[in-house]
């Protein structure tokens, strides 16, 4: 009887050590610091789940004239790249023109965004003059017709692959949607150049666009995805849940609207 005693004992021990193994092995789910409103935490994943659901509708493409056009050129998440073009006569209906500085003066299309980017683009800036950083809107829309002529004017400069790499087709450019926006400083001569990303303006827009919705389009080392070479003067107004998302996980549009 003693035996039989001893072998249930020894049993147990090794049926409680496994029991053990497998939680230490198993990762115990995040738990809901106390206090936190958990109200609060589903209304977060709503929010996420909404913006993902926009960025699958801006990816959409339907067949016109053998290319795949967007279905939703409207939407804050459209995907505009080299193989989902805008539709030929789309120009957005509520382009303003922000309230920041411009290197230039005058009037100028370019100068003028869609409504809910130029507000951001504003805090955007405000929050850098704050920091003692001061950027300069240098290109913001672009109409079709005044895209394919920057792409005819490289071609002619550089040849038809070299263009490819820096300037986007006519239906092809983020321009044209109204919601993207060139951005230069003193320090870079108010030009659009690569070494505008290791001045003290473009390393703070770089961490803070997010703050705003925007996100640098066109990464470092990202060429590949977006079929373009670096640019990080290029800021795409996104909104800030997506923004916050691309930049933190340090992803493309591209590959957000994958995810």
């Amino acid at each position: 009887m003693k035996k039989i005693a001893f072998v249930l004992v020894i049993a147990l021990l090794i049926l409680s050590g496994c029991g053990s193994a497998v939680k230490k092995i198993v990762p115990n789910p995040k738990p809901i610091q106390e206090g936190t409103d958990v109200s609060k935490n589903n209304a977060n994943t709503s929010s996420n789940s909404k913006s993902k659901n926009e960025a699958l509708s801006g990816a959409e493409t339907v067949t016109a004239n053998g290319k795949a056009t967007l279905k939703n050129p409207d939407s804050i998440l459209v995907l505009v790249n080299k193989t989902r073009f805008l539709p030929s006569d789309y120009a957005p209906d509520d382009l303003v023109k922000p309230n920041v500085s411009f290197p230039y003066d005058g009037d100028y299309p370019k100068m003028y965004l869609r409504k809910e980017a130029a507000e951001a683009l504003e805090d955007l800036f405000n929050e850098a003059q704050k920091d003692g950083i001061k950027l300069y809107a240098v290109s913001g829309y672009r109409s079709y017709n005044t895209q394919l002529a920057n792409y005819n004017n490289e071609v002619k400069k550089y040849g038809e692959e070299a263009a490819k790499q820096t300037v986007a087709l006519p239906g092809q450019s983020e321009h044209e949607t109204g919601l993207a926006m060139d951005v230069s400083a003193a320090s870079a001569d108010y030009i659009l150049k690569e070494s505008f990303g290791n001045t003290k303006e473009g390393i703070w827009l770089k961490e803070h666009a997010k703050d705003a919705g925007f996100i640098l389009r066109y990464p470092e080392d990202k060429t590949e995805i977006t079929g373009y070479a670096y640019e990080p003067w290029h800021i795409r107004y996104v909104g800030k849940e997506a923004a916050e998302y691309i930049m933190s996980h340090d992803i493309t549009l591209e590959e957000y609207c994958e995810d």
